[in-house]
């Protein structure tokens, strides 16, 4: 099998795309569909202004980003072949999809591919290194591969002035990278360090460890939200939830790529890790409660379920933070702040127990391990927390009006549905997964648990990017996509 190629140096094109070719003087022919991007209507894409209109606060984009804009290039933190933005309707955000191109030495595809990452989480994880990159594997098996960051993830953005990233390029942290909010009180930090007593509280007595060790953590917690408080600008709006992901940025997403990969048919093969994967079972319960066709030729998850009441997920010890977060009123969660002020800990006892909820024992490279915690997870919205707090209530996840079940419809899809689990998932265990995959047609539905009684093991980030994946897990998605890429 050869590599996937290179993608040469970075440099800005207008509008959403920023390319990865150095725009020589006789330019190479494009791939096929990189041209501007046209609706289903033939229409093209508006551009949106790059100026907010003045009577609009004027969030702060991220600094990675900011310094995109001002260098001219794509962030250097974007790996992939593409970097483009895409405006939701009736809304300030721009999602970011991080392209790759299929390899010319593959077999051609019919469909492109769409990867959909779990709650918090940007793009990374599906692109750690050259050596341990799924989506790298999955182009150089000649897929069209497309990642989407939802609204307030990596690279997705509100819509930002280029002036003011000339102005402000040291403004913000790194990891203040999803953060672009603006006006509520400054008693955020005040509140978000409440949760994260609560926290360390719950951390204690789920491992019934002696209070004192559990002392630097809490430390590290408190300066990590000071930090917080003096690097974000304002907080506003950050108040999306998980319907907000199904009903708008999905579709936008979808709707873009297919006019860019220019599938005959009109669809895409999709996969979903953990909060990626619940969003591809919402797509199909809701549009087959509807009777629509999903625009999917077919599903893979990995690590996912409708339903978590029945299984021993290891969430179930989070669950008491989501009674205080409504009571204070927290807008948002630095979710990925709070995992790597843990992470110096996660190492040693009593802490270690943290680690194994990402990937099993010795089944990731150390640097790879840090580079995931400490760049993959960004702020989230409390609203978007407690609705997926539901998936743990009986019915499990339902939307945001509390009427709609979406397990209650998994049965009327009609896309075949690969679902896979990590024996040593312990976010979310075999049980869960097979919990909403039993739902399923059985004529659409192919089911495998990875791992053996005496190793390799796989946990949750395991089936995405553990040492032993490329070997056992991709072939068996491969072969998955490959039989239904058909148009």
């Amino acid at each position: 099998m050869r590599a996937a190629r290179t993608p040469p140096p970075a440099k800005m094109a207008a509008g959403f795309l920023l390319r990865s070719d150095l725009l020589p003087a006789t330019r190479p022919a494009r791939p096929p569909g990189c041209g501007r991007p046209r609706r289903a209507d033939n229409r093209p894409w508006a551009r949106p202004s790059l100026l907010p209109p003045a009577s609009r606060p004027r969030p702060r984009a991220p600094r990675r980003l900011r310094a995109a804009l001002v260098a001219g290039g794509k962030p250097a933190i974007c790996t992939a072949d593409e970097l483009h933005h895409v405006p939701v309707s009736g809304s300030e955000w721009k999602l970011a999809l991080w392209r790759y191109f299929p390899s010319p030495n593959a077999t051609r595809r019919n469909h492109p591919l769409l990867l959909l990452s779990g709650v918090g989480t940007n793009a990374i994880g599906y692109d750690l290194s050259p050596e341990a990159s799924f989506a790298r594997h999955m182009s150089s098996q000649g897929f069209d591969t497309w990642i989407l960051e939802v609204r307030g993830a990596g690279l997705s953005a509100r819509q930002m002035d280029y002036e003011e990233a000339n102005q402000s390029l040291n403004g913000a942290s790194d990891w203040t990278e999803s953060v672009l909010l603006a006006g509520q009180s400054s008693n955020i930090v005040g509140q978000l360090r409440d949760l994260s007593q609560k926290l360390v509280d719950i951390i204690g007595k789920g491992q019934n460890v002696v209070p004192l060790p559990l002392v630097g953590l809490q430390e590290r917690l408190s300066s990590t939200l000071e930090d917080f408080q003096k690097q974000l600008d304002v907080i506003e709006n950050y108040d999306w939830d998980f319907d907000h992901y199904l009903a708008e940025d999905v579709p936008t997403a979808m709707d873009y790529i297919r006019t860019c990969s220019k599938p005959k048919d009109g669809k895409l093969l999709a996969i979903g890790h953990s909060m990626g994967g619940i969003l591809l079972y919402a797509v199909l319960s809701r549009y087959g409660f509807k009777g629509k066709d999903t625009g999917l030729v077919s599903v893979a998850t990995l690590g996912s379920s409708l339903d978590y009441t029945s299984s021993r997920s290891s969430l179930k010890w989070l669950l008491p933070l989501a009674e205080p977060a409504q009571a204070l009123n927290v807008p948002v969660i630095p979710l990925g702040e709070l995992i790597a002020a843990a992470h110096p800990f996660a190492s040693r006892p009593p802490f270690s127990w943290l680690n194994l909820q990402i990937s099993a024992q010795n089944t990731m490279h150390p640097e790879l391990m840090e580079k995931l915690v400490m760049k993959n997870f960004g702020t989230v919205p409390a609203r978007l927390l407690l609705q997926l707090t539901t998936a743990f209530q009986e019915g499990g996840l339902r939307d945001r009006s509390g009427t709609f079940f979406y397990k209650d419809h998994i049965e009327k899809c009609n896309v075949p549905i690969l679902a896979l689990a990590g024996d040593l998932d312990l976010i979310c265990p075999p049980d869960a997964v097979y919990e909403t995959a039993k739902l399923i047609p059985e004529h659409l539905l192919t089911y495998k648990v990875f791992g053996e009684p005496g190793g390799p093991h796989f946990a949750h980030y395991d089936l995405v990017g553990g040492r032993m994946a490329p070997a056992q897990v991709y072939p068996c998605i491969i072969q998955f996509l490959d039989h239904h890429d058909k148009i």
